[in-house]
This record gives C-alpha cells, structure tokens and sequence, in this order.
C-alpha cells in the first residue's frame, strides 16, 4: 500500500476546502440522526455497518458531485473520524510503517522501512488534530491540557504515543506514534532480516533459558523492546514474569505474564506511582523474573538489587549508544536514587547483577543490528570489565545508501559457560573460536 501520497494528490485548494466542508457536514449530521444511548448497546461491526449505510444514503440524498471514488475516500474518512483516529487511521493499516510523525495539523510524517518520508495527510486545523489527541487520552484514561500538556499512552494494538501541545510547543501539536504490529516480530524475524547470526541466537538463547540477567542497550528507535520481546518466548513455561512499563508496550510471548504500569498525577498532583514503586511492589508478587521495559531513573537501584537477591533471569532496556555508555548512564540512575553510595560500590553492584549486555545499533540507511553482545565479567580496580563475545563490523556503505559489514565472534570464551553447563545447556567447544559469522540468508544462497 502506497501511502506516501494519500490524501489530497494534485488538487488546488478549492477542491480541498470543498471537501473538508462536504466531509465536516456528512459528520455532523450523521452524529446528529444517532441516538447515542442506543447505539452504545449495539457490537462495534454493526454499528460501522449501520453508520457506514447512513452517511452512503446522506452523499446521495445531497446529490454531491464527487466521483465514485472520491464518495468512497469521503465515506472511508469520515468512519475513520467517528470510529478512528481521523486522517492517520490508513496510516495505522500500513504494516510496513513504523513510525508516525507529526508536527503540527499541515506536516506528517512517516518511518517507513528505515527511512523518513513525508505524506500527503494532513489535519484541517490546531482543533481538529486536538480531538484526535483527546480521544488517545480519553482511551487509556489520561488527560491532556494546558495544564498537563505532554501524554504518554498507548493505542489498542500496543502502539506507543507521545502527544505535547501549547505552551510548549510552537508551531501546533506534536504527535509521536512508534507502531508495535499485531505480529510480533520474532528471533526468525530477525534471522531473516540479518538483525542477528544463528550462532548469536544459539547463546541469547541459552543465556535466556539459564537465568542469565540481560541488559539491552541501544538509540532510539532501534529495536530495543523488540528484542526484548522476541527472548520473552525462550523463558521458561513454569516462570513467573512481572513487567513494569511506563506505557505498557511490551507483548511477551507467554501466557503467564503479570503486567505493571506506572501512573501519572491527577489533577491536584497527586495519585503519581512511580517505576520504582512498581519495582518495590513486585518483589511482594512472588515473580521469577521481573522486566522492566526501560530503565530511566532511579528505579534502576532497585532492578539490580532484585537481580542480585533471588530474581535471576530478570531483562532491562535502557537508552545509550555503546555498552560502556549503558553502563555509565546506569551508574547514573543509580545516583539519583537519593542515597549516598560510594561510585565503586555501585559500579560492584552493577558488575555483581548483570551478566550479559546486547548493544543494538540503527546503521546508515535505517538497518538494525546487534552490534554488540559483550560479557560483564566483573572489577578490575575501580572498572567494570566488559569482554564482547560477538560483534558487528561495519565495512561500508553500499550504492543504494544503505551500510554493510559482517559478524564476528572475538575469540573469547565466557566465563558464564560454566553456568550453562550447569544449567544442562550443552556449548560446542568451537562456538566461540575467533571467526566470521555467516547470517542465515548467506547460508541459504550457499
């Protein structure tokens, strides 16, 4: 679906007017002939039906002079007003797009396969994207106004928003959607798109399976809770897993999940429940594992300490550009946590939870790798060492713009071998001799 040149294509501006005029007096009429107390009892798919049979006999009843598709674009965007979120809705059916931007009612954007592009939608005005953004609200049970003017919510399919409106923002609302599809996408998924090696998932896997604790690491927009939601399947059946989560994105694949999310204040300022009171509270849930979707403040002290008291196999993400970043930014968070901890003693506790750190990174031309899967080893004087055991090396970039390298294994043996021996996970003794890691598609042209 070709949706970079939705909406009005070459037409002047008279065209357009006439049509936000057509559209806006179909919609209030059809809400007008509604009893909305009735039509709240009926199944959502007969009421379309209904709706949908409404504004066909209104376009003909006026006698409007549109074509027979311009009347079926006309009655797709009106349902799409009442039942949707208005001229984005076809944006939202376009399984390849993975993010949408917009930046005030006249500019949207979207991430399509890696690469930014801007559409041809558009909103009529400031009110009419506004509405959109009160009903995203209205949905999750969160509000947004002068007085509380950022929102973080979810939409139905597990698609994160950020809205932020006037006074901070100047030119119009600001809309952020990161789209999360109804299919998650896999660790086959990322065989296939040459995100990882066979080798590399043989080790995620065992890591997963044996309790090891996991730091994802990476930039925005690079995978992050993807990945994180792929090493959910290899979890154990007979576990327990909490998810703590700002705005609930996370889809693991199992069944026995226990899902957390923090709340904002109310209107007064009260009522706000933080990550880390989450964190607290699930340590009393009798959890197997705790995962937190993104560490960012202060509840990281009291992830590592879940993970160093009985809650082996616990996952993170956090936002940083390399593994020594993470763990800087981490060390940070740790901080903020409003006790006077010595910086060793932290970097001692960081280096004593964690285990294994995956760094993703988002290369030129909009790829996503893991460029990183390093080992924490442990101190050495006042450092936490960290040994990769594969990595990405980028050699270039291609003609069409897009950058090219190989995987390698670096020759190092982890130490956390031994505890997946222990744990009955058989390791080939030539997995980790230094080489060239063949991806999946490779393989197969072979």
């Amino acid at each position: 679906m070709d949706t970079s040149g939705i909406g009005s294509g070459e037409r002047g501006d008279d065209k357009k007017k006439t049509m936000h005029r057509i559209k806006a007096g179909v919609h209030q009429r059809l809400l007008s002939a509604l009893n909305l107390h009735e039509v709240q009892k009926l199944p959502l798919e007969q009421l379309q039906k209904e709706c949908s049979a409404k504004v066909d006999a209104m376009l003909t009843q006026e006698q409007y002079p549109l074509t027979g598709p311009e009347k079926q674009n006309l009655l797709r965007e009106v349902m799409d007003e009442i039942f949707g979120l208005g001229p984005i809705e076809i944006l939202l059916k376009d399984p390849l797009i993975s993010d949408i931007l917009i930046n005030g009612p006249k500019q949207v954007y979207i991430e399509r396969q890696g690469r930014l592009e801007k559409t041809r939608v558009t909103f009529k005005d400031d009110a009419h994207l506004m509405r959109v953004i009160q009903r995203i609200a209205t949905n999750v049970g969160r509000r947004i106004d002068e007085s509380t003017p950022m929102l973080d919510a979810r939409l139905d399919d597990g698609s994160r928003v950020n809205a932020i409106i006037a006074p901070l923002t100047l030119d119009g609302p600001s809309v952020s959607i990161r789209r999360f599809g109804t299919n998650p996408i896999d660790i086959q998924k990322l065989l296939e798109l040459e995100s990882v090696t066979e080798d590399m998932v043989f080790f995620l896997e065992a890591c997963v399976q044996c309790k090891i604790n996991i730091l994802i690491s990476g930039g925005t927009g690079t995978g992050k809770t993807t990945l994180l939601n792929a090493l959910s399947k290899w979890i154990p059946a007979g576990e327990r897993v909490v998810t703590i989560e700002d705005a609930a994105e996370l889809q693991l694949q199992r069944e026995h999940v226990v899902r957390l999310e923090t709340r904002p204040p109310n209107i007064e300022g009260k009522g706000r429940i933080a990550q880390r009171d989450l964190v607290r509270n699930s340590l009393r849930m009798r959890p197997d594992r705790i995962v937190v979707g993104e560490v960012r403040g202060d509840e990281a002290l009291d992830m590592l300490q879940a993970m160093n008291t009985g809650h082996e196999g616990s996952m993170t993400t956090i936002h940083a550009n390399s593994p020594r970043d993470a763990l800087r930014r981490l060390e940070n968070m740790v901080s903020m946590a409003g006790m006077s901890i010595p910086v060793k003693a932290i970097r001692e506790q960081i280096s004593s939870a964690l285990d294994v750190l995956v760094q993703i990174g988002r290369l030129v031309g909009g790829r996503r790798k893991i460029v990183n899967v390093s080992e924490i080893t442990g101190m050495e004087g006042d450092t936490v060492c960290l040994n990769d055991i594969f990595r990405y090396q980028q050699q270039g970039v291609d003609s069409e713009g897009n950058a090219y390298g190989q995987f390698e294994c670096c020759g190092v043996r982890p130490r956390l071998v031994e505890k997946l021996l222990a744990s009955g996970v058989e390791v080939p003794v030539t997995m980790f001799q230094r080489r060239v890691l063949e991806t999946a598609a490779a393989k197969k042209e072979k």
